[in-house]
């Protein structure tokens, strides 16, 4: 694990995890769509790669009750959050949590389990430098005849030009990236695993929603 990107996030959520979901709910569009898609049978298993204050984990484990739930972040503040937010939830018993670069870390060292039947990444790739290497490590964490699912923000193609100039000056000042090539990565990395995909474009490229396999 890089020390120096644990450190990077514990310092920009050492507050901000505090009220992030209560702000994150108006512009991280596509979260629940996501989740909703995940379509998991009961026993499966499903991990979440930069899960943060544990939102969306906690959402998915009272969609589907019958199925286990896990979510790694680097940031050991953040996961204080989210451990909390669990216990309060009473979801302790199927949601485990681990501190973990999304590039290289292994889910048998930290969970005992090789793969997953739904893996998915919500709005963290845009603040992850090597994205794509950690995107690439993410579809070998998916079991055979599993998925792995992506929200995050889009490349704004069919956005005002003013609105879409503020927003990536927003987003910057939270060191967030929009990974306006993200169409042509999932067909990449589809193609590569023989799988099928699937891109869809949200809110005039706002947001994008991906899945592969």
């Amino acid at each position: 694990m890089s020390a120096q990107a644990a450190t990077a996030m514990d310092r920009m959520y050492r507050y901000q995890r505090h009220f992030y979901d209560l702000t994150r709910k108006h512009y991280l569009l596509g979260r629940d769509r996501l989740l909703r898609d995940l379509n998991v049978q009961p026993g499966q298993t499903v991990l979440e790669i930069g899960c943060g204050t544990g939102r969306n984990l906690i959402c998915a484990a009272e969609l589907y009750p019958q199925a286990r739930f896990y979510g790694v972040d680097v940031s050991a503040a953040m996961l204080d959050t989210a451990r909390a937010a669990i216990d309060k939830a009473g979801l302790a018993d199927r949601i485990s949590v681990a501190q973990a670069d999304a590039t290289d870390f292994n889910p048998h060292s930290v969970f005992g389990i090789a793969a997953f039947d739904r893996v998915f990444i919500s709005y963290a790739l845009s603040m992850i430098p090597p994205w794509q290497q950690a995107f690439a490590h993410a579809a070998t964490l998916v079991a055979a005849g599993g998925s792995l699912h992506l929200v995050d923000f889009g490349d704004g193609a069919d956005l005002p030009g003013w609105f879409r100039k503020a927003l990536l000056a927003w987003l910057d000042m939270f060191h967030v990236t929009p990974r306006t090539n993200l169409a042509t990565e999932v067909a990449h990395l589809s193609s590569l695993r023989g799988l099928p995909h699937r891109f869809t474009a949200l809110y005039g490229g706002y947001a994008a929603l991906a899945q592969i396999g």
